[in-house]
């Protein structure tokens, strides 16, 4: 398994893992790999510094830590790591707040306006919905007191990353 780190033109940082560099670069190639968070085709193979334990037979992960390797053994330990740690790991949170989103609404497509009009207006039962709007339906809406909130709808939030 190969685990690459990734970048979509947008400067979103992601990881993906392929079960070999032909298989990234095939996938890629045939614009397979995308962006999580946007969606982008757009993208670039980060440097990425892997874990590599070469110790043959080593029971205890933790046992003799700072022991230096016996003759003919090697040990390479590198940080996997991106180069800016706290901006994936505000992706990941923006990306679990989506779906919760996802979870605890109904999604009524195109008939948002109508449906957030009517709730406002005491017409049907009042829920928690989602759904499209241009931006003029949106702006007349929030003028009319119905509060609204524009959310990206990003490709990652209807399923799980693996």
């Amino acid at each position: 398994m190969k685990v690459l780190n990734l970048q979509c033109a947008h400067q979103h940082a992601f990881e993906g893992w392929f079960g070999s560099e032909e298989d990234f670069t095939s996938q890629l190639a045939r614009g397979l790999v995308s962006c999580p968070m946007c969606g982008d085709v757009n993208i670039q193979k980060k440097l990425s510094a892997p874990r590599l334990n070469l110790r043959a037979g080593r029971q205890d992960p933790d046992a003799n830590a700072s022991a230096a390797p016996a003759q003919g053994e090697r040990t390479v330990a590198m940080s996997n790591q991106t180069q800016h740690p706290e901006l994936a790991a505000m992706q990941a949170r923006v990306l679990q707040a989506l779906r919760e989103v996802m979870a605890q609404t109904e999604d009524v497509g195109e008939r948002f306006a109508d449906q957030a009009r009517a709730m406002h207006h005491g017409e049907i039962e009042p829920r928690q919905i989602r759904g499209q709007a241009s931006p003029q339906e949106a702006l007349e809406l929030m003028e009319e007191g119905v509060e609204v909130i524009a959310l990206p709808m990003v490709p990652a939030i209807k399923e799980t990353l693996q």
